[in-house]
């Protein structure tokens, strides 16, 4: 098991550390090449819209064929190529298909990768498996590792040097995908029509409610996502600063992954920390609307530890005991495909918002999270044990 947990660890490194160049700089990399900031909401907000089609379609292929590992590496290795053509492109219209395409590739992987992970870590007879935790929490350690790396390296060669890291990375993630270990033969369970197929999942109230509080939760961050950075440059803060805020955020995740979360998800229960990361949540917007000064950025950030990190344990806890195995990869995208649509219209909207509101626009997002805390609080999803 030991091995089978490295090779996991090595994927999520290599697959995250790639995220982690490019998220923060990649909305300033499209503004350098003279986007508006309505250009830039459609640009990642239709970005984000294609992945709706592309995930649920790539893990419903990959549990059909038995071939999670083959689709990763595949998707990998297409949006590596896809990144490193955006360095040749400066026209709106040849931006915005290279992104719709890039988008599309990038969608499965993590999805693919966590189904794979959370099967392997299972406990099996005379194996203890291993906590699914740290092996995302390698992978967030990793994008903080990318986001340090890409503010120094924006400094020094420019935003369109973060591609070329982002690319190398994805390659090397795709070699790393066909050696973790492929899923076993499908177990045979009783439940019929309404766990069986896409449809069916969307028939188990359990898995809406999960759907429904990631959605308006991790739909949230879309604000935040691209225009965070834009907000705390125009405020005169330092490329190097904006990544270690940036990082700040992901090393909370780190923490929640490997130490905080897992407790936390045995002492509240699922329903208790999806509450709990919808309450974060409406902290965090509200101070984020209200100021740029660096002091409170450095108090706030942390947030994202509960925000992200312990809602997705929370969630990683309630899937495994209400989806059967054969639709593990399936199940994954669908329930990305939630936050996805919202995130798609949140961002296609965002940058008519700030555009208009400036930083007051990050109120819109506390006032989802302000929704979901009721619905996870009435949440009565079983949960797995492992």
């Amino acid at each position: 098991m030991h091995t089978v947990l490295l090779r996991f660890v090595a994927l999520y490194a290599l697959m995250y550390g790639a995220f982690g160049v490019s998220s923060p700089f990649l909305p300033a990399f499209f503004e350098g090449r003279g986007l508006t900031p309505e250009q830039l909401g459609a640009l990642f907000g239709a970005g984000t819209a294609i992945r709706l089609i592309s995930g649920p379609a790539c893990g419903r292929l990959a549990d059909r064929t038995q071939a999670l590992r083959g689709v990763l590496a595949g998707c990998a290795l297409l949006a590596a190529a896809v990144a490193a053509g955006l360095l040749a492109v400066t026209d709106v219209p040849a931006l915005f298909a290279i992104s719709f395409l890039h988008g599309a590739a990038l969608a499965p992987i993590t999805t693919l990768a966590d189904a794979l992970a959370l099967r392997a870590s299972a406990p099996r007879t005379g194996d203890a498996g291993f906590e699914y935790g740290w092996v995302r929490g390698t992978g967030s350690g990793a994008f903080i590792l990318g986001t340090l790396l890409s503010g120094q390296v924006v400094g020094a060669w420019g935003l369109g040097s973060i591609l070329v890291l982002h690319a190398t990375q994805l390659a090397i993630t795709a070699g790393l995908a066909l050696l973790v270990p492929a899923p076993g033969p499908t177990e045979t369970t009783g439940a019929r029509a309404p766990t069986q197929g896409l449809l069916g999942l969307l028939r188990l109230a359990d898995f809406r409610r999960v759907m429904l509080v990631a959605t308006l939760v991790l739909g949230s961050h879309a604000m935040h996502d691209i225009f965070a950075v834009i907000r705390w440059r125009a405020a005169g803060v330092s490329p190097s600063t904006i990544s270690v805020l940036w990082s700040e955020s992901v090393a909370a995740e780190v923490v929640v992954f490997f130490f905080v979360g897992p407790p936390l998800v045995r002492w509240l229960g699922a329903r208790g920390v999806m509450a709990l990361a919808a309450a974060a949540g409406l902290l965090r917007w509200a101070i984020v609307a209200s100021t740029t000064a660096v002091t409170a950025l450095i108090l706030v950030q942390p947030l994202h530890g509960i925000t992200f990190a312990a809602l997705h344990l929370a969630c990683m806890r309630v899937i495994p005991a209400i989806v059967p195995p054969g639709l593990a990869a399936t199940a994954q995208a669908m329930y990305a495909f939630g936050p996805a649509a919202a995130t798609a219209l949140l961002t296609l909207a965002s940058g008519y918002v700030y555009a208009r509101l400036g930083g007051q626009a990050f109120l819109v997002m506390a006032l989802l999270c302000a929704a979901a805390v009721p619905l996870a609080l009435t949440s009565r999803a079983r949960e797995s044990g492992s």
